[in-house]
């Protein structure tokens, strides 16, 4: 973890007004309507960087049994003062993705790791142990859906191209970080990092980790839409994916 991140999930400012500052976010209206589709009947639901509780609050008022898993004690403050409002059922832990170990195995329905959380995460062989935790703890047939960036969308921005030049000669030169990663301030905090994916990069980890795919949603520039015709170069026009996934069927040995 990046000295930048640590101080985003310490920053008390980034829970109180996490709200307010995402109210026009049209991919919240659209990535619930993805997780609307896909998990169908209630059961237990384990968010991994749940933030204020944006997706678990209408999940769990449908009768799902929520876990909120976050790193900003000031997050899981905000989600409990909702929780306790409404007499939700979101119990909250405050963890490290990496460290889950204390959620059980075949435990959970459904997990989601949205609005590209995974690439707060550094380093391949982290991200990869947060995805063979969340493999782990979904029961047999459960549904596992994650948001990220597309790395190639950068090309469209001149600040983008620079930083796509710039990670690729740090990579070659000095090896201290990988493709994808970005360090950027962010409401008011310096060094925030970010992995940004390829689209290849995004399938090779998911199955690695022991998944398949069930759907791979191209979204459009502004987020709110699907890509129009994503088969014509939408690993390059693609804003982001959302993926949704099961653990894969392990036959007979």
């Amino acid at each position: 973890m990046s000295q930048g991140l640590w101080d985003y999930f310490q920053a008390p400012h980034i829970a109180h007004d996490y709200d307010a500052y995402f109210a026009a976010n049209r991919l919240f209206e659209f990535d619930e309507e993805v997780l609307r589709r896909h998990f169908s009947q209630p059961g237990v639901l384990v968010d991994l960087g749940a933030g204020t509780g944006r997706l678990l609050v209408p999940f769990a008022r449908l009768g799902f049994r929520c876990l909120a898993v976050d790193l900003s004690a000031h997050m899981l403050e905000v989600i409990g003062h909702k929780a306790d409002a409404e007499q939700l059922p979101i119990d909250r832990l405050r963890a490290n993705f990496v460290e889950l170990g204390c959620l059980r195995d075949a435990s959970a329905d459904y997990c989601i790791c949205m609005f590209s959380t995974l690439g707060m995460v550094r380093g391949q062989e982290n991200r990869l142990q947060v995805l063979q935790h969340v493999q782990r703890i979904l029961k047999p047939g459960g549904k596992f859906v994650m948001h990220v960036h597309n790395r190639w969308h950068n090309l469209y921005q001149p600040e983008g191209r620079r930083w796509l030049l710039a990670n690729f000669a740090r990579w070659l030169s000095r090896g201290d970080t990988e493709p994808g990663d970005k360090f950027f301030e962010y409401r008011g905090v310096p060094s925030m990092f970010l992995h940004v994916y390829t689209r290849g990069e995004l399938t090779r980890s998911l199955r690695s980790a022991g998944f398949q795919i069930e759907e791979l949603i191209s979204l459009n520039t502004v987020r709110r839409h699907a890509l129009r015709w994503p088969w014509l170069l939408g690993r390059l026009r693609a804003n982001g994916w959302i993926v949704v996934c099961r653990p894969a069927a392990v036959g007979p040995l």
